[in-house]
């Protein structure tokens, strides 16, 4: 049996939520459409929260259900993210309603098709225009003689570096690096010796056994 949805993103207030069930209400009172379920994600929310929360969404629908927001900016933070859910759930066959917009897409419906496409264009502008403006940026800070990128020499943190000591410990034994791989759990040898190079650990082991060898 077809269900229906209403999706509330919200801030921290409390007014924000009540209003926009309130709103949910009238418009599905005046368009006799019962609301099964609220689900609701604070706007302050990690983002990896807000996107457990599109998950549940997206599992708990199915085809002929229907999908109600008071506008269309509360299922995403970017017009792409807006535009990836709702041509998700249209080819499901979902219905979505964003009331403040007047917009009701269903499969099928050329005017659906029609705003769908608009709003593809819409953020394929977004995204041209971020780049454009990175790349102006980029250009300005250039000609003022800023050096751009990360200094050379920068060394990025690792997947190894909590093993860092122990690494250095079985060099000093001998040991190989690929055998030192499988000690610690690694699947392969080759990012283990890249990272063995990059920190010069064979040199600061070899620097450690210097002085001893020399007396």
């Amino acid at each position: 049996m077809a269900r229906t949805i209403a999706y509330l993103r919200t801030s921290t207030l409390k007014q924000d939520n009540d209003n926009q069930k309130l709103e949910i209400y009238e418009y599905a009172q005046k368009h006799d459409i019962k609301i099964d379920e609220f689900l609701t994600v604070q706007a302050s929310a990690r983002k990896t929260q807000l996107h457990r929360r599109i998950g549940e969404l997206l599992e708990k629908l199915e085809s002929a259900d229907t999908v109600i927001v008071t506008e269309i900016s509360r299922l995403g933070r970017s017009t792409a993210e807006v535009i990836q859910l709702i041509n998700s759930m249209v080819e499901r066959g979902i219905r979505v309603i964003a009331i403040k917009q007047n917009l009701d897409i269903r499969q099928h419906d050329m005017n659906s098709k029609i705003v769908i496409t608009l709003f593809s264009l819409l953020g394929e502008l977004e995204r041209d225009l971020i780049s454009m403006r990175t790349k102006e940026a980029l250009a300005v800070k250039k000609s003022k003689g800023v050096k751009l990128g990360k200094p050379k020499g920068t060394i990025q943190k690792s997947k190894y570096d909590k093993d860092r000591e122990r690494i250095k410990e079985l060099l000093s034994l001998g040991v190989s690096v690929r055998r030192i791989a499988g000690i610690l759990g690694y699947e392969t040898h080759g990012g283990l010796t890249r990272y063995i190079r990059s920190r010069g650990l064979k040199k600061d082991i070899k620097r450690l056994y210097e002085p001893e060898h020399g007396r």
